[in-house]
């Protein structure tokens, strides 16, 4: 079976450019922000990498790591990671995999079993599903999954945008409604009764529709 929003996200053990790692003990009890790559030395991806560097710390006071991932081996990241400094202005400061053997690759679904088992001869048009940007949640599912073509780059501000929807989600049982933006109003979900609202919402709600309940955005 394909991975599904709400599936548990494979584990793995890997080498990365901070160590090694054992992916779900990695991440413990953060939410988590893993996006791919499909080789090293690429264009978009080399802008992609430099930004996730600089808009890091957003995501830390998230309680979100972020890990990338491309089908190379560290020692390229290595190499990479100066060039990414040299024409980004930051060095990445978050680890990324090794995946020379295509095994999270496979595992995530973004390349398929008869692949292969080396990265060794593979270019980046043989790797281009490898584009996809996962986040997790502390419970180790599923929670997101974005995939982009080789040429768009990926827009951070709206990962950060759906992480604290998320949190909200799971912190206080509300969603967020189209465009939604930090602070907005937001609509209880559905699973919560008119009865627990009102122990949560004293003041009481908007509602142009029984199932449409409109309330201010809960304080984290």
């Amino acid at each position: 079976m394909s991975l599904q929003l709400g599936s548990t996200a494979p584990d793995f053990e890997a080498e990365t450019t901070k160590g090694p790692i054992k992916f779900h003990d990695w991440i413990g009890d953060s939410w988590c922000v893993m996006f791919s790559h499909p080789k090293d030395f690429t264009p978009v991806c080399t802008t992609e990498l430099g930004y996730m560097a600089k808009v890091k710390p957003e995501f830390d006071a998230r309680n979100c790591k972020i890990i990338g991932l491309s089908v190379d081996p560290v020692e390229s990241h290595d190499e990479w990671v100066k060039d990414i400094e040299e024409t980004q202005g930051t060095l990445p400061n978050y680890p990324m995999i090794g995946d020379t053997e295509l095994k999270v690759a496979k595992l995530y679904g973004m390349l398929p079993a008869a692949a292969g088992e080396t990265s060794d001869g593979r270019t980046a048009m043989d790797n281009m599903t490898v584009r996809t940007l996962f986040i997790i949640g502390p419970d180790k599912t599923v929670k997101l999954m974005i995939s982009y073509p080789m040429a768009t780059g990926r827009n951070f501000d709206e990962v950060l945008r759906v992480l604290d929807s998320l949190q909200l989600t799971a912190n206080h049982q509300v969603a967020t409604p189209v465009n939604w933006k930090n602070g907005d109003d937001v609509i209880i979900v559905p699973a919560v009764s008119d009865e627990v609202a009102k122990g949560k919402y004293p003041d009481g709600w908007d509602a142009p529709k029984p199932y449409l309940r409109i309330v201010p955005q809960p304080k984290t």
